[in-house]
């Protein structure tokens, strides 16, 4: 999955490619920290990293935000 990470960012993959790959990532045990390292690492190789890292923050945003929707959700049902 590390290096699956590391090619998303030398090819400038999409948010969505983050996204698709984000249950995978998990699953596989590897953390927010392990995805820092990749980033650290290509970037003296890859001048994408700056523009990759904003598109794995949106990708981990989206579920975040759902998240936090149907939560805020829940709280007023029972108003």
């Amino acid at each position: 999955m590390l290096a699956r990470m590391a090619a998303l960012i030398a090819v400038d993959a999409p948010s969505a490619s983050y996204l698709v790959n984000a249950e995978a990532t998990e699953d596989s045990g590897v953390t927010a920290d392990d995805i820092q390292g990749v980033v650290i690492a290509v970037a003296p190789v890859v001048a994408r990293v700056v523009s990759a890292g904003g598109k794995i923050l949106r990708a981990l945003g989206l579920p975040i935000a759902v998240a936090d929707s149907e939560m805020a959700g829940d709280g007023d049902a029972g108003q």
